[in-house]
């Protein structure tokens, strides 16, 4: 164990001390909140050049009907529809038929450049809204506009968990599907990304300590499995202390920093939802920025939720781990392994694939085995998380990872040992398999 334990240093001393540790450390959440809020940024901002649009109304109903946008302009013309389309100074022309009400496809756009799918979607839009005015006009039913305002409803649906209950014994409110569904994509995404990353940098440590023959002077000291063990545990180490800094942070910022920044009347809503004296309904804030306020000053369930991103991340990790650095000791040079490490990518990219499927029902066959599979469930089941699924579904997911992770290991040991005595030839899946069964 003290062999063991002078690897995972070195391992770890050499990664942690790195300069592109402490940026990463620092700036992936920052970089992964720009992620998500750039997408809305851009549609907000990305506002394109005004484009006037020539209408020849035939049908005479969308002259008051028609709306100018930022983007859009509307000029009604009546040239005929062939000297319209003669101005190359306008964007293009708009030409509605006589028996557009009864005939829809009478609508036609003819444009001097290429036009966009959202210009189309508000061109038709606004077209059908006139259309459907009309039609229901034709039943002469009085104050049918004032009738239609009254019809229409904004459902505000609040979920309950029956099997969760309140202080009150009352059933408890669960958290917004908007916000679950932020969490589990976060959860599952980092995962993905760290078995990725962190698998790949064990594997490139083999390879370049292999191919420099360091390898043969360290195991005249240790032996093969200690050196795998230490490596992975080392590598390990850095993901774990990388993740705990993170938590820090978060939980700091949930519980210490929010509360600051938030108006006091917002944040004592918060409180009261959180204690269970208040639903979103009863709140004057839209229900999943409550939801998302109430989670991130939750410190006991940020903390819950980064203890669950933990075991997981150390499971799948030591899993996976183990395989890539099989492949790493096996060949010579990074390009050599790219087939070796195939059968171990597809795993990986199949559970990044059912996580995405967990959002529609986190309750399904697909998503409840997709959990419990060792070579999927670190990132299927830590998109199932939010969804508040039973406890010991994690718990069994937990038992099966870590008690896979000996298996692998010792294949991946067996392996290794032949492995990073061979030079010069990239062994074959029949030769890895004859490595094992020695």
């Amino acid at each position: 164990m003290n062999k063991i334990k002078i690897i995972i240093a070195r391992e770890f001393n050499e990664r942690v001390r790195n300069k592109t540790f402490i940026i990463t450390t620092i700036l992936m959440p920052v970089l992964m909140i720009v992620l998500m809020a750039v997408p809305s940024l851009i549609m907000f901002f990305a506002t394109g050049d005004e484009k006037e649009l020539l209408v020849i109304d035939e049908s005479g109903l969308m002259a008051e009907s028609l709306e100018n946008t930022d983007e859009l302009k509307f000029t009604f013309t009546d040239l005929s529809l062939s000297e319209a389309r003669a101005n190359t100074e306008v964007f293009g022309v708009l030409w509605i038929g006589q028996n557009i009400v009864d005939e829809p496809t009478q609508a036609q756009l003819y444009t001097n450049s290429s036009s966009s799918m959202l210009m189309e979607e508000n061109i038709s839009s606004q077209i059908e809204k006139v259309i459907e005015n009309e039609r229901l006009s034709r039943y002469d039913i009085e104050n049918l506009e004032q009738i239609m305002k009254d019809v229409k409803a904004n459902v505000v649906l609040t979920s309950y968990r029956n099997d969760k209950t309140t202080e009150s014994g009352e059933a408890e409110e669960a958290t917004s599907s908007a916000v679950t569904y932020m969490l589990g994509m976060i959860l599952g995404v980092l995962l993905y990304m760290f078995l990725l990353l962190y698998g790949g940098m064990v594997m490139n440590s083999v390879i370049e300590e292999k191919s420099s023959r360091v390898l043969d002077v360290l195991v005249s000291s240790v032996s093969p499995f200690q050196l795998l063990m230490g490596k992975i545990l080392g590598v390990a180490s850095v993901a774990i202390t990388q993740v705990a800094i993170w938590a820090v942070l978060v939980c700091g910022i949930g519980s210490a920093v929010l509360p600051l920044l938030m108006p006091d009347d917002i944040m004592q809503t918060v409180e009261a939802v959180q204690a269970g004296q208040m639903t979103t309904i009863d709140a004057d804030i839209d229900a999943d920025m409550l939801s998302a306020l109430s989670f991130a000053t939750d410190t006991g369930k940020l903390v819950m939720l980064f203890v669950y991103l933990l075991l997981f991340l150390l499971g799948g990790f030591l899993f996976y781990a183990a395989m890539f650095a099989a492949v790493g000791s096996a060949v010579d040079s990074v390009q050599d392994s790219n087939q070796l490490q195939t059968p171990i990518m597809i795993p990986i990219f199949l559970a990044f694939f059912l996580s995405m499927a967990v959002f529609n029902d986190p309750n399904s066959t697909m998503a409840f085995w997709g959990s419990i599979i060792p070579f999927t469930s670190p990132v299927v089941m830590l998109a199932r998380i939010p969804f508040d699924i039973p406890t010991w579904q994690i718990w069994f997911s937990l038992a099966v990872l870590y008690a896979s992770v000996v298996g692998v290991a010792w294949v991946a040991g067996k392996i290794y040992r032949v492995g990073i005595f061979m030079h010069g030839k990239k062994p074959s899946f029949k030769e890895l398999w004859q490595w094992i069964k020695q």
